[in-house]
């Protein structure tokens, strides 16, 4: 086959797999590099949306068999027009009673889509989304301050039905 044939197949499959996802509005990621620091923050701006319809939010965890622990704790600030913040903190089952990492993947990566928020509307102007690792060892007050095994963090918002 020719590179332009090649091309054009790999267009062709891109097309067809974006079209799958039809509740998707936005889905991006941030890679928090081989270890996500207790000080790294993952910042999202927010499209604009329709004002009329309602949405649902997800955050996206890609994690490997590297990860620790069997929940997550997340700190999400979401930044709403006019100044107003509202800040989650919150756990998330990561692993099954015999430690296997729960998530899509065929692999040792696991992407993990976490509920965040259920039928949000949204008001016309910018929001921003601030996410944060907030796992703790138990008994101790300090934070994790390299979190092992994950390496992206995302957030989705999709179509609510």
């Amino acid at each position: 086959m020719s590179r332009s044939n090649n091309i054009f197949l790999a267009a062709v499959l891109a097309v067809l797999l974006a079209s799958c996802d039809k509740e998707r509005v936005f889905d991006e990621y941030k890679s928090v590099g081989s270890a996500w620091h207790k000080d790294t923050i993952a910042t999202f701006d927010l499209p604009q949306v329709d004002t009329t319809k309602a949405y649902n939010l997800f955050v996206n965890v890609r994690s490997n068999d590297a990860y620790p622990y069997s929940n997550l704790f997340l700190i999400v600030q979401m930044d709403h027009p006019g100044r107003l913040s509202k800040v989650d903190t919150l756990e998330y089952v990561m692993a099954d009673e015999e430690g296997r990492l729960l998530g899509d993947g065929f692999s040792d990566i696991k992407e993990s889509k976490l509920f965040y928020k259920e039928k949000v509307r949204f008001k016309k102007g910018q929001y921003k989304v601030h996410i944060k690792h907030a796992v703790r060892e138990t008994g101790k007050v300090q934070g994790v301050p390299e979190l092992k095994g994950i390496s992206e963090v995302g957030f989705r918002i999709e179509y609510a039905q």
